[in-house]
């Protein structure tokens, strides 16, 4: 069965407190197999505590599936990017190396990369994913554009992302306050400092904006 096509996967990462409920409960899922595929990065680790809760964000064009040699990385008719097969995967890390999003992770004891599928076990029959299930500040929902509209009305769902001259479209939506300007932000804008920031950093600073929070 396929995902529902009105339930849509939001991060709020306004609402984020860094308590890792999401990473255990991912962790419990019957195919991850005891391995959690999400993690936890820093918005800003020099300015702020803020942490933000780091999915797949399943894009429209999957650059891990493009430059996956081996066609381990396949992408469903509903949208949803699945985690590498393993009598396919190489382990060459390419898919790690080309997300804009840092999401791949590889598992260097098994050989194979393994990434959120967004539960699609539990997703595809309708139920949520399991670190929705037990996030305890909303930063993470799975339902429809109406239950969200009505839990925050002061934000808004985006799912462009503007990573220097790529446009990435995402199944994965991202909140942000209503009236904001989305300022792309790039390493070539200067406004990243590689020396004193991790790759998750990173990541998140050449995504698209800055979360002022709430």
């Amino acid at each position: 069965m396929p995902v529902p096509a009105d339930k849509f996967f939001f991060i709020d990462a306004n609402r984020c407190i860094g308590c890792q409920s999401c990473v255990q409960a991912c962790s419990e899922c019957d195919t991850h197999k005891g391995h959690s595929m999400i993690h936890l990065e820093y918005v800003n680790r020099r300015e702020s505590p803020q942490t933000l809760p780091v999915v797949c964000m399943h894009c429209d064009s999957p650059t891990c599936a493009e430059v996956c040699p081996a066609d381990a990385i396949k992408r469903t008719e509903d949208g949803v990017v699945q985690s590498a097969r393993k009598p396919r995967c190489i382990a060459c890390n390419n898919c790690v190396l080309a997300c804009p999003f840092g999401v791949p992770k590889m598992e260097t004891s098994m050989e194979l990369m393994m990434k959120c599928d967004m539960c699609y076990d539990r997703t595809s029959v309708g139920k949520k994913p399991m670190c929705a299930t037990v996030c305890p500040s909303g930063a993470l929902h799975f339902g429809t554009m109406a239950e969200m509209e009505a839990m925050r009305p002061l934000s808004r769902p985006i799912n462009q992302f503007q990573f220097g001259a790529q446009t990435i479209h995402t199944k994965v939506r991202m909140m942000v306050p209503k009236h904001s300007a989305i300022t792309h932000l790039d390493v070539a804008d200067g406004m990243f400092d590689s020396e004193t920031a991790d790759d998750g950093d990173a990541m998140l600073s050449a995504a698209v904006f800055e979360l002022p929070i709430l």
